[in-house]
């Protein structure tokens, strides 16, 4: 037992380093902590994508996300990295899976790209974070476009749906917010 004391905090020793040397750079807004395969599933059902709708994933990491979209949807993805490894790692994989043709990677600050053309606008990142993305969520997502976020809400918006699962031992959270129509 005191064994595995020892590696547990030595474990988180070591995360507490690798998350402060992410949080280094003020533009990153999370850490990378991938989504389970089955809430990726779960995220994009909850979104009701439809083949030929853009989605977009805001700190998309390995392209989970992004590929899913692509190959199970039919529909296109954008994703935005900020970690040059991560971001060329992707896009490896988009190329050998041969997906180029509906995804797309910008390796760049999340804060800093259009969503005007998005119809699906997928983000896991921290409840502060999200209140940093919500401004621009506002002021560029269409009407009808939805928004999904892993985990976090995003404050003063009110859900239309929240779906609940279980992964990797723990309970995932996916809330889906809806652009209301414009007002005339």
């Amino acid at each position: 037992m005191g064994r595995r004391l020892v590696y547990f905090v030595a474990g988180l020793a070591v995360a507490a380093v690798a998350l402060a040397q992410e949080f280094n750079n003020p533009s990153n807004l999370a850490p990378y902590v991938p989504s389970p395969q089955i809430v990726v599933e779960k995220m994009l059902e909850a979104a009701q994508v439809k083949p030929g709708e853009l989605v977009y994933d805001l700190g998309c990491g390995d392209g989970r996300i992004l590929i899913t979209a692509a190959q199970k949807y039919k529909a296109r993805a954008v994703g935005v990295e900020l970690s040059e490894k991560l971001f060329n790692d992707t896009t490896a994989k988009v190329k050998a899976l041969g997906l180029e043709d509906r995804v797309t990677l910008v390796h760049g600050n999340l804060l800093e790209v259009d969503l005007s053309q998005a119809d699906v606008v997928i983000i896991y990142l921290l409840t502060t974070s999200n209140d940093q993305v919500k401004p621009r969520l506002e002021k560029y997502l269409k009407p009808g476009a939805r928004v999904i976020s892993h985990d976090c809400v995003v404050r003063g918006w009110k859900p239309s749906r929240i779906e609940t699962l279980k992964a990797d031992r723990r309970a995932h959270t996916v809330y889906v917010y809806e652009v209301p129509p414009a007002r005339p």
